[in-house]
């Protein structure tokens, strides 16, 4: 909100540090660009679980299981919108657990029954205050001009001086609405919604939530009516979060979030993911071409999380060597004794906003000039695994698991080939050990073999 670096505190007098983002919506597999955002909110966990506690973090994120998105394909699998909505929460929470994300404290889902009363509830009170109103086919708008703080966070008004704005084309859909950047609350009935619909606010026609209004009315039931931290995407700064603060504080008369932090844009190959350019990759898409999670974890943690992040096959090939340096120094480590100071630089880095560039620069200065033998496991496990999430907790993945005789032998053939320069049938091979269900993690001088959940 005001473009400064503040330290985060819990304000509450229970010490709790209470931390929302916003999820995914669950009608197709998430992408590596939702995935970037994920991860750096686990990074943001875990290092407020480091400062205060693991009682101490309250962290929610939500799933967005009704919209137009999810309800448009629920009709095209002729399925339950439930159903389907099911099938991609698991999927979603599959690969979160893939790439060692932590589980948050809550998840709560739109259609919900006791959050579909909860966002019902806000947009009565809203109603009742005149910060909202009825139109004739039973659909409910929120009035932007009613609050006067309207677009602070993304500096709106700033913008809306240059020609061109298109603040009103963004936010028009439907020829009601009394001005044309009003939003909606609630949306009456349509045929193309089949049976999904619910009970409405005071008035209005069954039908079914706004996409904002989830996040502010699951927020303040779980965490209460202001927050420590609200954190997201760029791309939802406007309008998503100027609107979840419009609901939140005119219903509410407080502030909705103590601090705000928005991850910026992937790009693959320098562009916009997108699937008509060939560079739209989930995660099962990368481990079908032979790399692990925690390497695809690594890649997209590479970069300033406000700065936009080139994602490239190249990038990834180099997590993959950084990965197997990281795993192979782990298992050199000694059981006990060794510093436990020599990992301090990289938590500094981490905590002075999350700068992982300078911490993972930190992490390999100390990898590469000092000996396993002197170096305290447990201070690395807590750098590396608790603040990074970049291993597995229980010891190296491969650890006692036997690889089949055809896999080894893949994994040669894969491996002269690399030798010999020929990167494009050792490309193909890596992805014959995909399908296989192993990864193979190259290093300076051999390789290693894990299995790779899909």
């Amino acid at each position: 909100m005001t473009r400064e670096m503040r330290e985060l505190q819990p304000a509450q007098p229970d010490g709790v540090f209470r931390f929302y983002n916003c999820g995914l919506t669950v009608y197709a597999a998430g992408h590596i660009g939702n995935f970037r955002t994920f991860l750096i909110n686990d990074v943001i966990r875990r290092l407020l679980e480091l400062e205060f506690g693991k009682d101490k973090v309250r962290h929610v994120r939500n799933l967005t299981d009704v919209d137009d998105k999810t309800i448009k394909q629920a009709r095209e699998e002729g399925r339950p919108l439930g159903e389907v909505t099911r099938r991609w929460t698991e999927k979603f929470r599959d690969d979160c657990a893939a790439l060692n994300c932590l589980r948050p404290y809550a998840e709560p889902r739109a259609t919900d029954p006791q959050h579909m009363r909860e966002q019902v509830d806000m947009i009565e009170c809203l109603m009742r205050k005149g910060n909202a109103y009825r139109v004739p086919d039973g659909s409910v708008y929120f009035k932007v001009g009613s609050f006067p703080g309207y677009g602070a966070l993304s500096r709106l008004k700033e913008r809306e001086l240059q020609p061109g704005d298109t603040l009103k084309a963004l936010a028009a859909d439907a020829d009601e609405k009394e001005d044309g950047s009003d939003f909606a609350l609630w949306k009456a009935w349509k045929p193309d919604d089949g049976p999904n619909k619910w009970a409405g606010p005071d008035g209005a026609a069954e039908g079914r939530p706004g996409w904002h209004i989830e996040c502010s009315a699951m927020s303040k039931a779980i965490l209460g009516e202001t927050i420590d931290l609200h954190t997201g995407g760029v791309d939802l700064l406007f309008p998503h979060h100027e609107n979840e603060i419009a609901q939140s504080e005119c219903c509410n008369g407080k502030p909705l979030s103590r601090h705000w932090y928005h991850s910026e844009h992937l790009l693959v190959d320098g562009k916009k993911m997108s699937k008509s350019l060939g560079n739209f990759y989930t995660l099962g898409d990368l481990v079908a071409r032979g790399f692990s999670p925690l390497t695809v974890r690594y890649a997209l943690l590479a970069g300033h999380p406000r700065k936009q992040l080139n994602f490239t096959l190249d990038s990834l090939h180099a997590a993959d060597s950084a990965m197997t340096k990281i795993h192979s120094y782990w298992q050199s480590l000694p059981p006990s004794g060794g510093r436990t100071d020599l990992f301090n630089s990289v938590l500094d880095e981490l905590r002075e906003d999350l700068n992982f560039p300078a911490a993972l620069g930190a992490l390999f200065v100390t990898l590469n000039r000092e000996h396993p033998n002197g170096v305290s496991r447990s201070a690395f496990e807590t750098v590396v695994e608790g603040a990074l999430g970049l291993l597995r907790p229980g010891g190296p993945q491969a650890a006692g698991i036997e690889v089949p005789e055809p896999v080894a032998a893949l994994a040669e053939k894969r491996w002269a080939a690399k030798r010999a320069r020929d990167f494009k049938a050792a490309d193909a091979l890596r992805e014959d050990l995909a399908a296989a269900g192993w990864s193979m993690l190259d290093g300076k001088d051999g390789y290693k073999l894990e299995p790779v959940r899909k």
